[in-house]
Parts: C-alpha cells; structure tokens; sequence
C-alpha cells in the first residue's frame, strides 16, 4: 500500500489528539488517545477529478471548511488509532484516485424482449380471470 505522504501534500495533513469516548474506565477519562486527522482539499495538492471523486466518497465527513475528517478511537493505544486512521484516510485516496468505468449502453437481447412481452401476458390474463363472466345476452 502506498504511504500517505505519497498521496497528498504533507503540509495539507494535520491531527490532534482528543480524549476517546466510550468505554474504558480510568484510562479512557485520563488520556487522549483518540486522533482527529484533517485533510484540507485545498492544500492537498490533488487533481480536480481526484478531488471531486474524494468529495463524493468522504460524505458526511466532509465539512464546510473543504476539510476531511476522520476520527480513530477504537484501540486503546494513541499509536495504533493513528496508524489505523491513516491507513483509513489512504484507502479513501486510493479509491478517489480509481477511474470510474464508462457503462457502455447495451440494449436487451431478443430472449430477454420475450421474456419481458410473456409476463406482460401472464399479467393480463391474470387480471382478465378477475373479472366477473359475461351473460352472453
């Protein structure tokens, strides 16, 4: 996998230890273990499409500021949380940096155009099986 520093301008890049929430007992209300990690878009140093395509993925972790959020509070060690939300922040890149295939419009082959035509059949011979005979008359 590649590093981040690869990825992104390091100057863009900036975390900051908060305390962790949840459970934990003393040492979760003590220490501040949890990393905020930030990427600003607009130091990043990325392509337009790259950047659109980022903006997309990221959602709700996108905020007004044009920043990415990410919060890593699931180990108990500061170390492990910041490698795991780095390891987060580079599969995001990685996946933005993905070209998206072109569908190629196709149209319905002959054997699925019939399958279509029998069940419109089906359905009006059912809803004609519905309705009351008629008197003949």
């Amino acid at each position: 996998m590649e590093s981040l520093e690869n990825l992104v301008n390091p100057l863009a890049i900036s975390e900051q230890y908060v305390r962790a929430r949840g459970p934990g007992g003393q040492h979760v209300n003590t220490s501040s273990t949890a990393v905020q990690l930030r990427l600003d878009l607009a130091r990043s140093g990325l392509a337009p499409r790259v950047l659109e395509r980022l903006r997309e993925l990221a959602g709700q972790r996108l905020t007004r500021e044009d920043e990415i959020i990410l919060i890593g509070d699931q180990h108990r060690s500061l170390q492990r949380n910041r490698d795991a939300v780095r390891q987060r922040l580079t599969a995001l890149l990685l996946e933005a940096r993905k070209q998206p295939r072109k569908r190629v419009p196709t149209r319905p082959g002959r054997a699925a155009r019939e399958r279509r035509l029998e069940g419109k059949k089906g359905q009006g011979r059912k809803k004609r099986l519905r309705k009351p005979p008629d008197s003949g008359m």
